[in-house]
């Protein structure tokens, strides 16, 4: 991308999930305020640096973008090469999830009372723009798909916790669940504080 980066619009949002968490927002409201705020972040295509929005052509890349210092909270870039998926997995905390690139498709999952894994209404697309929400409350199994077979999608994710250090689990084919720690495709973060560097904003 050539035009000048916006990191400015990233720090306000870091700024905006901090505030929801530190006033322990009960989380109907938190994913409802939360993805309000998400959908703003995601309307602009200007913010992300190219670093973090590599496909890898082996598997998706989960870019951590911020943590919170107590790790209540993450934001995550998801890079979706052409046709790649998640295996279906669990979060066990809170997420949102918004489209900035691309679209995906979002497939739901439940365990129904004799343990199988069974799905859960019809697959979603998820165009630029849309946002999604999962929790143990509302449904917190899925597998997602980008949409396309040609093109990079990419997400930004938000969870109530560092998710690259959360316990969860996938859900093999054959049934049962296999715990894993997802971790993080980067070593680096990007440098949202730094405003000495930035042009003032008009």
């Amino acid at each position: 991308m050539t035009q000048t980066l916006r990191p400015d619009r990233l720090r306000a949002f870091v700024g905006r999930i901090a505030a929801l968490v530190d006033d322990e927002t009960p989380e109907a409201a938190l994913l409802e305020a939360g993805g309000a705020a998400l959908r703003e972040l995601i309307a602009h295509d200007d913010w992300l640096p190219d670093a973090f929005a590599r496909p890898d052509p082996e598997r998706y890349q989960q870019f951590l973008l911020h943590a919170d210092s107590r790790q209540r909270f993450s934001i995550v870039s998801f890079v979706w090469g052409p046709g790649q998926a998640t295996p279906v997995h669990d979060h066990t905390v809170w997420g949102l999830i918004g489209v900035l690139r691309g679209a995906e498709i979002a497939q739901h999952y439940r365990v129904a009372p004799h343990g199988d894994l069974v799905e859960e209404g019809a697959p979603r697309r998820l165009d630029t723009g849309a946002v999604d929400a999962v929790s143990p409350r509302i449904g917190d199994i899925h597998r997602v798909s980008n949409a396309f077979g040609d093109r990079t999608s990419i997400s930004i994710h938000v969870y109530g916790g560092n998710i690259g250090a959360v316990s969860r689990s996938v859900y093999p084919g054959g049934g049962g669940r296999k715990n894993f720690v997802s971790g993080y495709s980067n070593d680096v973060l990007p440098n949202i504080w730094n405003v000495s560097k930035e042009s003032p904003i008009s």
